[in-house]
């Protein structure tokens, strides 16, 4: 990619390196962290959750013609930048490896950064390009924290012993190893701590910004030309001994294989690589799952269930997305999903969602749709007429089906749907009653589980068709107000609330619809004009007075924003999906489609982390990311929409 000599642009860029169990590697391109979550190393101890950041960033000089030049960036309280590496970076990539190229007129080097597959190991590379000898010094800086928290100066002990080219660090007693390994060259014992790194990208969100790191020693080596250097860190030992050409070589096989999924399409190909940075391994259930979001997301109920939509299900990953529903089903309680799994042992599983459960049914008619195994299918339709029985009479948060056939529930403080937002005791969008995406699902689950039923020979020991007929018979006398848009919600009283929201996008997009196509065609359109931006959708029309335009500031100010105007990408496979339907599928529609997807192909190779999808944007002016820098079912929407409809590419 292009490289901006503007320190201020490279700071805005980031990249993220997985390691399939939750840990990562993670700094802006400049390698000048930004963000309190930012690190060459953040190790998840209980996969994949416990995550510390525990190697904050390596230095990096070199020698060539008697006189040294920094490779280093980094930015220090009170805006200072020091030192100007940044300014010998030349270009940078992502795939198949994250390679950095510096270079000036006496010198050329190539940096690599990898990490090992389910270990908390990173890999950094080095390669002299040019002619001449190159001398560099590496000095590590080492922490030891909650990825949520920052460190300070204290009287960490940070002793080390020698190991065989390396050093074994404990930053203090009892404390879990961390290993340093360099292929060739010396080290030497020099302690300091570097003070008031500043975090800009942190401070933006109200959170705690400036940090100190802990340098032990330097390594010194050189590399002559054609030749490489490389660095290990790792909280394992026993992977002190991988090769970064055996890395490499994994990484480029399995780019390699993810060209046939995406039929040569080197856009999704790239995407198709994103996506795998969510499915990771759960140590607690030995099985498969998603990770929300990056850098902060754990797994959750209701992101896993629509992002393997497009993770596993659309890209034909049979055997993970068995994994990821055999795990949920392990964990349905009274006829509920889990929400969110805890981060830590001892927490308890949290059963706070209606629509999780409900996307289940959407998983499952996806799942058959592509793999049509109706042995898999089977085997838990029992499970899916436990839900609906549970959902018919009542289970938590008085969740239940009234005389209507909606689907209502809610409790004073609890925020049950996807517009989650809470701060403290305060629910910032309260939707206690009939929410309109959740009654779509239901509806669709009803008829999901119906279809099913039949295509497997299952036998129902409950009926459903009264349930659909009362939703059919109700639904667009209550929530298809005048203006030809759906209501968001119910209240417990039978009051509408009109808020123009994008939930209601789902009312045409799923597979199963109580609208007419006329219907469907008002509603998209109105759905064009008042929310569709090139990134995303908002979340509320810009002329409600709760609008509002930024997102940004403290939780307060961030979680009070975070539904109302917000823009939010995952919604955007969703309204393409009703906009080809309402238009036919025609060519003129695909081709308004395809333009209209270039602002979010731009996004992804050349802002914020690159060769990533962002949470949300701004709702005045979505330019920049906002929230986690690679979210799942943002990048999940937009696979699913290219293996659905590979035209669009």
């Amino acid at each position: 990619m292009k490289i901006s000599q503007n320190i201020e642009d490279l700071l805005k860029q980031e990249f993220l390196i997985t390691n399939g169990i939750g840990g990562y590697a993670s700094s802006s391109i400049a390698f000048a962290n930004t963000r309190k979550y930012h690190g060459l190393l953040v190790a998840s101890y209980n996969p994949p959750t416990e995550r510390k950041v525990v190697v904050h960033k390596v230095e990096e000089r070199i020698k060539v013609g008697g006189e040294f030049n920094d490779l280093t960036t980094n930015k220090f309280g009170g805006g200072g930048i020091h030192p100007h590496g940044y300014q010998y970076l030349k270009n940078f990539s992502r795939q198949p490896i994250a390679t950095w190229s510096y270079e000036s007129d006496q010198w050329s080097l190539t940096k690599e950064v990898m990490m090992v597959k389910d270990s908390n190991t990173t890999i950094i590379n080095y390669t002299n390009n040019g002619d001449t000898p190159i001398e560099i010094e590496v000095h590590p800086l080492f922490t030891y924290k909650d990825y949520h928290s920052v460190l300070r100066e204290n009287d960490y002990d940070f002793y080390y012993v020698d190991i065989d080219n390396g050093i074994k660090i404990h930053p203090f007693p009892d404390c879990p190893p961390i290993f340093f390994k360099y292929s060739t060259g010396k080290f030497t014992e020099d302690r300091a701590w570097y003070r008031d790194f500043h975090y800009d990208r942190s401070q933006y969100r109200g959170l705690e910004h400036l940090e100190d790191s802990y340098r032990m020693g330097l390594i010194t080596t050189v590399i002559k030309p054609g030749k490489s250097f490389q660095i290990t860190l790792s909280t394992e030992e026993k992977k002190l001994n991988a090769k970064a050409t055996s890395v490499k070589k994994q990484l480029t096989t399995l780019y390699d294989e993810k060209a046939s999924i995406a039929s040569g399409d080197a856009y999704l190909q790239d995407l198709l690589i994103s996506g795998d940075q969510f499915i990771v391994n759960r140590a607690s259930t030995k099985s498969k799952t998603i990770l929300a979001g990056y850098h902060w997301f754990t797994d959750w109920g209701r992101d896993t269930m629509i992002a393997m939509r497009g993770l596993t299900i659309s890209t034909g990953r049979k055997k993970d997305s068995e994994s990821i529903l055999k795990t949920f089903f392990k964990y349905l309680d009274s006829g509920m999903l889990p929400n969110r799994f805890p981060d830590n042992n001892g927490e308890e599983v949290e059963y706070n969602t209606i629509d999780a459960t409900l996307w289940l049914f959407i998983v499952i008619h996806e799942y058959y749709e592509q793999f049509g195994d109706k042995t898999f299918v089977k085997r838990y339709l029992k499970d899916l007429e436990t839900i609906i029985d549970y959902h018919t009479k009542g289970t938590r948060y008085n969740i239940h089906v009234n005389n209507k056939g909606f689907i209502q529930g809610g409790e004073y403080g609890y925020q049950l749907t996807w517009m989650d937002a809470k701060v403290n005791n305060h629910v910032v969008t309260p939707r206690i009653g009939s929410p309109v995406e959740i009654n779509v699902l239901w509806y669709n689950a009803l008829m999901i589980f119906k279809t099913l039923s039949a295509e497997v020979d299952y036998q129902p020991s409950i009926e459903v068709e009264d349930y659909i007929k009362l939703l059919k018979k109700n639904f667009k006398s209550t929530f298809l107000n005048k203006d030809g848009y759906l209501n968001d919600f119910i209240d417990n009283n039978g009051n509408a609330n009109a808020d123009f929201r994008c939930n209601q996008i789902y009312a045409v997009s799923l597979p199963y619809s109580l609208l007419n196509k006329k219907e469907e065609k008002t509603l998209v359109n109105q759905v064009n004009q008042k929310l569709v931006t090139g990134l995303g959708l908002r979340t509320l029309d810009e002329g409600n007075p709760a609008f509002r335009p930024d997102y940004a500031g403290d939780q307060w100010n961030r979680d009070t924003a975070y539904h109302q105007g917000t823009v939010w990408p995952f919604f955007i496979g969703e309204y393409y999906e009703a906009y080809l339907k309402v238009n036919g599928y025609s060519s003129k529609a695909k081709k308004i489609v395809r333009n209209q997807l270039l602002d979010l192909k731009n996004h992804f190779y050349n802002s914020d982390c690159i060769h990533g999808i962002s949470e949300v944007f701004d709702g005045k002016n979505p330019t920049d990311g906002r929230g986690c820098i690679n979210q799942a079912w943002s990048v999940a929407t937009l696979i699913k929409l290219y293996m659905n409809h590979p035209e669009l590419i």
